[in-house]
């Protein structure tokens, strides 16, 4: 695999420069491929050297470059070395290759291809604990949680499959003055019939209503006040039908949760830490960080000078707590709990300003682990609409994305026959949802497009479906072709050594994934990979070649699908085989 030739060409640097060969590992990579172009298969970064000590850091670089190349041999595993502009270029031996690259496939180690590599050795491992999607409770999924649903399922799949112990929680909206108006609205407009036949659409109408009628009703402004306090009391009926509305709303949301083939090991929410709050409260007070303020609100003072000029309201001025010290009590606690090593909170980007408070205050009052929290951001989804008009709920984005999908499906020549073809669509409708979202950088706005995102020939999650259902049919038609041992001679074409050299990068490119969270490289070089087989299915047929022939390029043909499944799931989708 990759680790082998980078260590192999670490060690000829190493023996000549008489360095440890481990300080010539970060300079390495694997070279980008260019379809119908040959490239080298690994170059050095000669500013990485300089930048590290290993080289001088004056003189020309080129000269650096061209000197140290001409004092490198060739050898049995490396078979070329040129030098470039500013690197240094190795193409190691064709054959070797091969042999190296597919040989875990012949081995029932398909899952763990690359995983194994040693780049992952500086990343830390231990509990990562992931916060996302996060929905308000009493209300139908919003399309505007896709976002956090499906990148924090990313970044949980990646974690998990790199090593680390992960926690995936779903941290609900379960408290707050909009609680108080649905209980005082449910009281005067709600029907417990009505809640049992559609309840998140008779909730949504409720919280509708109450709304309107407290804009110019101060009476039901405090029946909603009444109705918060009684359930910060713990008055046994306002909690009772709180309880409820929250055990229908997770009764839902579960079920669009299997529909996106995503799980939580634990649903929490903000009423869990509504006592602890005050608790932060009273530290809060007693390192002298809380203050008050003209208005009469508990804030802490983040600036650097302690002139209050930069703020956070802990506290609102009748005592009651607010989003942001239920959010540290959260913190606090999850730390006791789970003792976690890292935690990632996935939101959009309008709530930066909220975690860097958080994270502030949290390390204020000496809690030095806060500097392992991270947010992670997001941008906004524009123009995203149905048939129906304006987006509002999310499973009218999931039907709408199955119905297109089995249209496109209908309408294709080559569309198989398949036992259940809505569950494909919808599957295949949701890859395409995902591949939309992760194309560009996260904290990007981007604007929603049904017409392209579903394409089949374009750089979408339908392509990424279709190249893998293409696979597996080919592999399931050659049935007992496939054999343990292939001659690596027989993949020597470039077509072949394209695709290889394509999957010598895929431990960098999850690497690159693991230090900044952005599933694009992952998707990108996905797209890159089917491009790559699809030229492959043209110029390497299995059928007609000889049984030697056949043998090697499914061996082939099998390494790829693999690596594509393994990288779709990562990306939270769900691979199909016929499509």
């Amino acid at each position: 695999m990759a680790c082998f030739f980078r260590r192999t060409i670490a060690a000829k640097l190493g023996r000549t420069l008489q360095q440890s060969e481990d300080c010539f590992m970060p300079a390495l990579s694997a070279v980008p491929v260019f379809k119908k172009q040959q490239t080298a298969d690994f170059k050095l970064s000669i500013s990485t050297l300089r930048i590290s000590g290993i080289l001088p850091s004056s003189g020309d670089i080129q000269l650096q470059t061209e000197g140290l190349a001409s004092r490198l041999a060739q050898d049995s595993v490396v078979e070329d070395i040129s030098a470039g502009c500013g690197v240094i270029n190795f193409k190691v031996n064709r054959k070797l290759l091969v042999q190296k690259m597919l040989e875990p496939f012949g081995k029932d180690e398909d899952e763990k291809f690359a995983l194994n590599s040693e780049l992952f050795n500086s990343l830390k491992r231990g509990t990562t604990l992931v916060e996302y999607s996060s929905p308000n409770i009493a209300k139908k999924f919003h399309a505007g949680h896709l976002r956090s649903t499906i990148i924090g399922n990313f970044i949980a799949n990646l974690k998990q499959c790199l090593g680390n112990n992960v926690i995936r929680m779903n941290y609900l909206g379960d408290w707050g003055m909009q609680f108080g108006l649905l209980g005082a609205g449910f009281s005067q407009f709600g029907c417990q019939e009505k809640l049992k036949q559609n309840p998140l659409q008779h909730l949504f109408e409720v919280y509708v209503q109450v709304n309107k009628e407290a804009e110019h009703n101060e009476d039901m402004m405090q029946a909603a006040r009444d109705f918060f306090r009684q359930l910060e009391q713990h008055e046994s009926e306002a909690v009772s039908l709180w309880r409820q509305f929250r055990e229908i709303t997770v009764d839902e949301y579960q079920r669009v949760y299997k529909r996106l083939g995503v799980h939580f090991d634990i649903y929490s929410g903000e009423s869990f830490h509504h006592h602890q709050a005050q608790e932060v409260v009273q530290q809060l007070q007693s390192r002298g960080l809380l203050k008050t303020s003209e208005k009469g609100t508990g804030v802490v003072d983040l600036s650097s000078t302690g002139d209050m000029s930069s703020v956070c309201t802990v506290l609102r001025s009748d005592g009651t707590t607010l989003y942001i010290t239920r959010d540290l009590a959260a913190a606090i606690d999850r730390k006791e709990k789970y003792h976690f090593d890292e935690m990632i909170y996935v939101t959009d980007k309008s709530q930066a300003h909220h975690f860097h408070q958080l994270f502030h205050i949290l390390l204020a009052v000496g809690h030095s682990w806060a500097d392992r929290c991270e947010h992670v951001p997001f941008g906004l989804v524009l123009g995203m609409n149905t048939r129906r008009g304006e987006v509002v709920f999310l499973e009218d984005v999931l039907d709408e994305a199955r119905a297109r999908m089995l249209h496109n499906m209908n309408q294709s020549k080559t569309t198989k026959e398949m036992d259940n073809p809505e569950d494909t669509a919808e599957k295949v409708g949701i890859s395409a949802l995902i591949v939309q979202d992760f194309r560009g950088a996260l904290r990007s706005d981007y604007k929603f497009d049904w017409d392209r995102m579903l394409q089949a020939q374009g750089d979408t999650g339908v392509f990424l479906q279709y190249t893998h259902a293409r696979l597996r049919s080919l592999i399931r038609r050659n049935k007992g072709v496939e054999a343990v041992i292939f001659d690596p001679s027989l993949l020597l074409e470039q077509t072949s050594i394209t695709i290889l050299q394509h999957l010598l990068r895929y431990d960098e490119v999850l690497y690159q994934s693991a230090q900044d969270l952005q599933p694009k490289h992952l998707v990108n070089f996905l797209l890159k990979l089917c491009h790559l087989i699809a030229s492959a299915h043209r110029e390497l047929p299995v059928k007609g070649s000889s049984q030697d022939v056949a043998q090697a390029r499914l061996r082939l043909f099998s390494g790829a699908c693999s690596v594509l499944a393994n990288g779709m799931r990562i990306l939270g989708i769900t691979p199909v085989d016929k499509m």
